[in-house]
C-alpha cells in the first residue's frame, strides 16, 4: 500500500467532520473524505456532520452520525416513534418537498453514471398532497419472544424485530387488521416459525385493503401446508375482523428470507378482493402484484398513457403485466393489448379484470416476457408500443435484444430502481433508442424508493 492509499484509509472508530453533498440510493447522506465516498445514515445533503466510521472498504466507508454541526433547514422531527430503529422508512427526518427534489436527483445521477448523459428531459417528481397512511398492503414477520407473539419490521441489516405498532405510512385498516390477527394467533397459541431452527409454522401476516371497495384480504404465510387449530383460527379472525372478505394460507416451506411461497389455499371467502381505480375494477388474488399506493398509481398510469400517445391503431405489449392494470388502462385507446406474467393467479385476475371492465381487445398469457417476446419477434411479430414494468433487477438481456431487434417504435419503461433503469437504458441507447422523457413518481413517501416512467423511441421512428 503506497502513502496515498494509507492516507485515504479511514480506520474503524475514527471520528470525522463531513460535509454532506448528496443522497444515496438507500437514503443515506453522502460525503467525501480524502476523496473517499462516506455514507452516513440520517444525514441530509447540505449539512455538515460529525460521524464515527464503523466500516471501511477500498472504495467507500460507512459512518454513524454523532452530531449535526450545521443542520439543514429541511430537517424535521420524524413523527414515528420507532423511525430510527425500524428501517422501513429512511426519509421521515426530511421535509416532503425536499424528499421529492432528492428523488429526482437520484434518477438524474443514475442516468449520468450509466449513460454519461447530462441535461436529460427529467420532469419534477410527482408527489402526494398528503404523504401519509397511503400503503394498501403490509407483510410483517412474526417472532415469539418471552412467550409473546411479536410483529413488526426487521431493523436495517439485521433480523432484530422492531414492533411498529400504528405505522404512519400504512392505511389504518391495514394496521388494525394485522394487530387483530396477531392477537388471535397469540390467543390460540399458533406455532410461530423459528428461522434459526427452521421449526414452527406461521412466518408472516399479510393484509391488503381495496380502498374503494373496503374489502380486506388477510394472508397467513406458513412453513407448513396446514396450521394447527385452523378452523378455530378462521372463526376467530372472522369474529374480530368483520371487514374481511378473504383469508388465504400461503405455504413457504423453504429456509429462505423470501416471504412468499409458490402455493396458496383459500381458507375462507373469495380468492380475490376488488379495488377500483378511476372507474376500473381490479380483482387482486393473494400473490398477485398490485401497486401499494392507489392514489399515486392513478398518476403513474396516467403518465404511462400520456407517454404511449395511442391513436386506436396500435398493438400494445404489456410485459410483466401482473393483474393487467396498466394494459387495461390503455386498452380503450389501443387496437390490441397483449400481456404476460409468470404468476398464473395474476394472469387469471387480468383476464377476469378485462371481462369485468368490458374490455374485449386485451389478452393475457402465462409466461416470462424474456421468453415470450423474443419468440414472437422471431416469428415476425412487431408491436407498436411495449410497456415494461419489471422487478428491481430490471430487464433480461434477451428481452432487451428482442426490443432492439423488433425496432419497437415506442418503449415505456416503468421502473422501481433508478440504477437498473439507467443501466438497461444504456443498452437500449446503443441499440438505436433515444430518451424522450423521464417522469419520477413518488410511490413511497418517507422512503428512499422512487418510481420512474421513462419513454424511449427509435431514432427517426416518431416525432
Amino acid at each position: 500500500m503506497n502513502k496515498a492509499e494509507q492516507s485515504a484509509r479511514l480506520a474503524e472508530g475514527r471520528v470525522i467532520r463531513l460535509p454532506i453533498r448528496r443522497m444515496g440510493i438507500n437514503g443515506e447522506g453522502i460525503g467525501y473524505f480524502q476523496k473517499k465516498v462516506v455514507f452516513v445514515e440520517g444525514a441530509i445533503p447540505g449539512e455538515t456532520v460529525l460521524a464515527r466510521v464503523f466500516e471501511e472498504e477500498r472504495q467507500y466507508a460507512r459512518a454513524r452520525l454523532l452530531r449535526v454541526l450545521k443542520p439543514s433547514p429541511r430537517r424535521r422531527k420524524p413523527p414515528c416513534p420507532v423511525y430510527e430503529a425500524c428501517g422501513g422508512c429512511q426519509l421521515q427526518h426530511i421535509d416532503y418537498p425536499f424528499q421529492l427534489q432528492l428523488k429526482r436527483e437520484l434518477v438524474e445521477e443514475a442516468f449520468f453514471r450509466y449513460t454519461g448523459l447530462k441535461d436529460l428531459p427529467i420532469a419534477p417528481t410527482v408527489g402526494m398532497d398528503d404523504p401519509w397512511r397511503y400503503r394498501n398492503k403490509a407483510q410483517l414477520p412474526l417472532k415469539r419472544i418471552d412467550g409473546r407473539v411479536k410483529m413488526g419490521m426487521f431493523s436495517a441489516r439485521s433480523h432484530r424485530l422492531i414492533e411498529t405498532g400504528d405505522c404512519p405510512i400504512q392505511h389504518p385498516e391495514v394496521n388494525r387488521t394485522l394487530e387483530a390477527a396477531r392477537r388471535v394467533v397469540e390467543e390460540l397459541d399458533i406455532p410461530i416459525y423459528d428461522e434459526r431452527k427452521h421449526t414452527g409454522s406461521l412466518r408472516h401476516l399479510v393484509a391488503r385493503i381495496g380502498l374503494q371497495t373496503g374489502e380486506v384480504q388477510l394472508v397467513l404465510i406458513s412453513r407448513t401446508p396446514a396450521l394447527p387449530r385452523e378452523e378455530r383460527l378462521v372463526k376467530r379472525l372472522r369474529e374480530c375482523l368483520p371487514r374481511l372478505a378473504s383469508i388465504v394460507l400461503n405455504v413457504n416451506p423453504r429456509r429462505t428470507s423470501a416471504v412468499w411461497g409458490e402455493r396458496s389455499r383459500v381458507l375462507w371467502g373469495a380468492e380475490a378482493i376488488r379495488e377500483v381505480l378511476d372507474g376500473r375494477t381490479y380483482a387482486l388474488s393473494a400473490p398477485a402484484f398490485f401497486q401499494l399506493n392507489p392514489e399515486q398509481t392513478v398518476k403513474l398510469y396516467d403518465e404511462v398513457k400520456r407517454a404511449a400517445s395511442l391513436t386506436g391503431r396500435e398493438i400494445v405489449v404489456d410485459a410483466y403485466c401482473g393483474v393487467g392494470a396498466i394494459g387495461l388502462w390503455l386498452a380503450p385507446e389501443a387496437r390490441r393489448v397483449i400481456g404476460m406474467d409468470t404468476v398464473p393467479e395474476a394472469v387469471r385476475n387480468a383476464r377476469e379484470n378485462a371481462r369485468r371492465n368490458g374490455i374485449h381487445n386485451a389478452e393475457y398469457h402465462v409466461g416470462r416476457a424474456e421468453e415470450w417476446l423474443p419468440r414472437r419477434v422471431s416469428e415476425g411479430f412487431r408491436p407498436d408500443v411495449v410497456i415494461v414494468d419489471p422487478p428491481r433487477t430490471g430487464l433480461g438481456g434477451g428481452l432487451i435484444d428482442a426490443l432492439i431487434r423488433a425496432k419497437v417504435p415506442r418503449l415505456i419503461y416503468v421502473s422501481c430502481n433508478p440504477s437498473t433503469l439507467a443501466k438497461d437504458c444504456a443498452r437500449l441507447l446503443e441499440g438505436g433508442y433515444r430518451i424522450r422523457r423521464i417522469v419520477p413518481v413518488d410511490m413511497f413517501p418517507q422512503t428512499s424508493h422512487v418510481e420512474a416512467v421513462c419513454t424511449l423511441e427509435r431514432d427517426g421512428e416518431r416525432e
